[in-house]
């Protein structure tokens, strides 16, 4: 799939765990872990939103495109 999760660095950099994350987001670990190994299909703005706002982020910094 040409579009990348780089969820891992961002979190590595905030120096923030998956379950502090999830916490944070509330949004389930296995849903989570789902979307940090680029195996989800989809994905919410609501849920995304939450992501940027507890990793103080922008989406670009956690989706790529990439061909």
């Amino acid at each position: 799939m040409p579009i990348v999760v780089n969820l891992d660095v961002v979190m590595a950099k905030r120096k923030m765990s998956l379950n502090e994350l999830s916490e944070k987001v509330g949004i389930t670990l296995s849903n989570l872990s789902i979307l940090k190994n680029g195996k989800a299909k989809a994905i919410r703005f609501s849920t995304l939103e939450g992501i940027c706002k507890a990793l103080e982020c922008q989406p670009g910094e956690i989706l790529e495109y990439q061909e």
